[in-house]
């Protein structure tokens, strides 16, 4: 702190960035707008941090907690266009469901008995349960004994038919029926468990701030890091949904869509 004046008199500060959270001591606080007044940028912390890495910080979301508040995604003119894309492209979505299931059907009876549809409970926006559909990915029983867990690279429990369908993402299409019924939107961090999001409550700070919007069938997590298999890992796809949250518009959707079309090109779906 004792250094910023001489700096700033420098002229070869272009940013200051800023690392404290809550009230800036008085100098601090005298030196930062002495910087600004300078023509110097002044950015806190986790703005550079989203800006850098596509993620909100969720380890100093104690000291910046307006970080955690989602943005303009909660407008109603950005709700009702998104409603509006989301019946339409669930309308397209069912009609292709249609046709592939006599196909999907076949290939998981070639692998051995079975359903065709999985349906799980989820939490879905303001923590309201809701029945999420899908086509089934694993064996039958999977987690009969161990409960509620998370997949794998290279589980067991997974098919070879059920790997083809996650690569693909194939097994997320029935979840257009959830779109259409409005329990689901296109676009939005994918809904969770009600026990791993209890799990996760306890361990990731601000965790169900994610309920604050629909989940959806993509998301800025889901484009931007590989399938979460541990706490840690899905804490990093939380810094993600955090930033879609804050950021949320017609164009990052449309932005997240273009980039699933590519994950999924690339048969690098988890």
């Amino acid at each position: 702190v004792e250094a910023l004046p001489e700096l700033i008199a420098s002229g070869d500060l272009a940013t200051l960035v800023v690392v404290a959270g809550g009230a800036l001591a008085p100098d601090l606080q005298r030196h930062v707008i002495a910087a600004y007044e300078a023509g110097i940028r002044v950015v806190p912390m986790p703005v550079l941090y989203e800006g850098v890495t596509g993620r909100v910080p969720v380890s100093h979301a104690a000291d910046f907690w307006a970080t955690t508040l989602p943005g303009a995604g909660r407008d109603w003119d950005y709700r009702l266009a998104a409603r509006v894309r989301d019946i339409v492209i669930a309308i397209v979505g069912l009609a292709v469901t249609a046709i592939i299931v006599p196909f999907v059907a076949v290939a998981m009876r070639l692998h051995g008995p079975g359903p065709v549809f999985y349906r799980q409970v989820r939490l879905g926006r303001n923590g309201r349960p809701f029945t999420i559909w899908k086509f089934r990915s694993m064996v039958p029983d999977a987690e009969a004994n161990g409960g509620a867990q998370w997949a794998r690279l290279g589980d067991a429990r997974v098919p070879a038919v059920g790997r083809f369908l996650r690569a693909t993402r194939l097994d997320e299409f029935p979840q257009f029926w959830n779109v259409l019924r409005g329990e689901m939107s296109v676009v939005g961090p994918r809904p969770e468990r009600p026990e791993l999001v209890d799990r996760l409550e306890a361990a990731v700070p601000f965790y169900r701030v994610r309920l604050a919007v629909l989940p959806g069938l993509t998301g800025w997590a889901q484009v931007r890091a590989p399938y979460a298999a541990s706490e840690a890992e899905t804490l990093v796809k939380f810094e993600y949904d955090l930033y879609y949250l804050r950021h949320q518009s017609l164009y990052l959707d449309l932005l997240i869509m273009v980039k699933t079309l590519g994950v999924v090109a690339r048969f690098r779906g988890r």
